[in-house]
């Protein structure tokens, strides 16, 4: 399995990550971030080349996968990131209560498995006046788009490792105390049950 996960998995979703039209999402939000940043799911590092230095302190990566670690580390020295690794998921966060400025987060919350309690914990190390930043796919407001999403979400979620097409994130923001400042939204190009978008920035309601 660690062969598996080394050799196809981890190169497969850096590949699936990294195609154009999510690369031109994550230049939408990533560059906003601020201060002391905790990035969840930073995975193979794609977003670090975004960041803004003028404008970031420091870099927390937080991600349970140590295959798309190696990548990540990578990709942070070329971008002269400094970045603080974690090697966990995000439903218990290894940080004190308000200790971060702005939270980034791409294309992670469809696949942690218990989405509100990571949410929770996002929300309880952000500072008051500190921001999310995100970009993520999910529920199509189109009837016949949202169908299908439910309709062929377990079967893709057991494909895809765990990744939900249909999650309906700013009502996820919103029942973990987030308010949704900004919201904007559109289909990239693709398979539209997979690829309905949402990005913006919610602060602590």
């Amino acid at each position: 399995m660690g062969i598996y996960k080394k050799y196809i998995a981890a190169p497969l979703l850096d590949a699936t990550m990294r195609v154009r039209p999510i690369m031109r999402q994550r230049a939408k939000v990533v560059p906003l971030a601020h201060g002391r940043v905790l990035e969840i799911g930073i995975g193979s590092g794609l977003n670090l080349s975004f960041y803004d230095k003028t404008r970031v302190d420091r870099v927390i990566g937080l991600d349970p996968s140590p295959e798309l670690q190696v990548m990540a580390r990578k990709r942070a020295e070329q971008a002269g990131i400094d970045v603080d690794w974690v090697t966990l998921s995000s439903e218990k966060i290894p940080l004190a209560d308000a200790t971060v400025d702005s939270i980034v987060i791409t294309y992670t919350l469809c696949t942690i498995p218990d989405v509100h309690a990571a949410l929770l914990e996002m929300r309880r190390v952000l500072k008051s006046g500190g921001s999310m930043y995100y970009s993520e796919h999910g529920l199509a407001p189109d009837e016949s788009v949202s169908k299908w999403q439910n309709r062929l979400n377990p079967v893709w979620k057991f494909m895809s490792g765990g990744c939900n097409m249909n999650r309906n994130i700013p009502t996820l923001l919103k029942d973990a105390g987030f308010r949704v400042d900004d919201l904007q939204t559109i289909y990239l190009p693709g398979i539209r049950p997979l690829m309905f978008n949402y990005w913006g920035s919610a602060t602590l309601a």
